[in-house]
């Protein structure tokens, strides 16, 4: 049997998601027997020129959504970048799960052929065949935006490790 794109894209998201949603939990129990302020965590970043947790929790959930439509051609919703709580950034990722939740397997036949276009601006236009843009842009850059996010909570107190990160064993 061999592996598909769905297999290997859409399970792999929402299991990146539950555990960044885990995180975020932590990060809001911590805050709260900790009496920490959590609008400092969702504003904590580890670096000046890296974006704050709320900017790493929206790249990891539009990364994953708009994988899932550019591979499947499921209109992915449109998600503002607003979130300025905790609450907030677990709803988001919630919505993201359930959106990539609709996504059916068989919308993914083929994706690995299909051309997938990324344009950053004036001379910066990127042409993928669907599996070098899951395997060599989406995954990566997804699970950048979900490590930076556990770094950051890690870097306030938040008492997370790696296991947190790698999430449940799959079944």
């Amino acid at each position: 049997m061999s592996l598909t794109m769905y297999q290997a894209s859409i399970p792999v998201f929402v299991r990146g998601l539950t555990a960044l949603r885990g995180l975020l939990q932590k990060g809001a129990d911590h805050a709260a027997a900790s009496g920490t302020d959590p609008n400092a965590l969702v504003a904590a970043q580890l670096a000046p020129d890296m974006l704050n947790l709320a900017g790493q929790v929206q790249r990891a959930s539009d990364t994953s959504k708009l994988s899932g439509q550019r591979l499947s051609g499921v209109q992915a919703p449109s998600m503002p970048d607003t979130e300025t709580t905790l609450e907030q950034l677990i709803q988001r990722v919630n919505d993201t799960i359930a959106y990539l939740e609709t996504i059916d397997a068989k919308a993914l036949d083929g994706a690995e052929d299909r051309t997938v276009e990324l344009n950053f601006g004036p001379d910066n236009r990127h042409v993928f065949r669907g599996d070098d843009y899951l395997f060599g842009f989406a995954l990566p850059n997804f699970y950048f935006h979900v490590a930076i996010a556990h770094g950051i909570l890690r870097s306030q107190g938040v008492p997370v490790g790696k296991m947190d990160f790698i999430g449940a064993p799959p079944r």
